[in-house]
């Protein structure tokens, strides 16, 4: 069998299941091209982070599905999925991969909303009369 990498990336409510394999450096999500998927969000560009920093940009394709969260959040978990993947192909990246932030889950979601409130912080406008 051929080999195959795996990395699981979260982020908000996205969920990410990052598939790499030896080959040109085709990346499709959710059965989309990643450029066509992520069209006009800056974000999605340095979702690619991980492969630039380990230099490993052309040498895998990588097959990603995606669901839940936002454009944003769904790239942030692509990042953290890919950075995880790549320390199976080969743990002597770990180091490079640590000390530029790419393994940290950014485990910040939504605070969820108060009775009485219009959203979790936001009251309601004051009236005097």
């Amino acid at each position: 069998m051929m080999d195959q990498y795996y990395g699981t990336g979260r982020r908000k409510e996205a969920v990410a299941r990052v598939f790499l394999r030896p080959g040109s450096g085709k990346i499709t999500v959710n059965g989309k091209d990643f450029q066509e998927y992520f069209r006009g969000i800056l974000v999605g560009v340095q979702a690619l982070e991980p492969l630039k920093a380990t230099n490993t940009a052309g040498r895998f394709d990588a097959v990603i599905t995606v669901k839940g969260g936002g454009p944003s959040g769904q790239a942030d978990a692509i990042k953290l999925g890919v950075a995880r993947a790549l320390l199976e192909v080969d743990p002597a990246y770990r180091d490079l991969l640590k000390t530029s932030g790419h393994l940290r889950r950014d485990d910040r979601v939504i605070e969820r909303k108060k009775y009485g409130l219009k959203k979790a912080r936001r009251a309601p406008q004051f009236s005097k009369r």
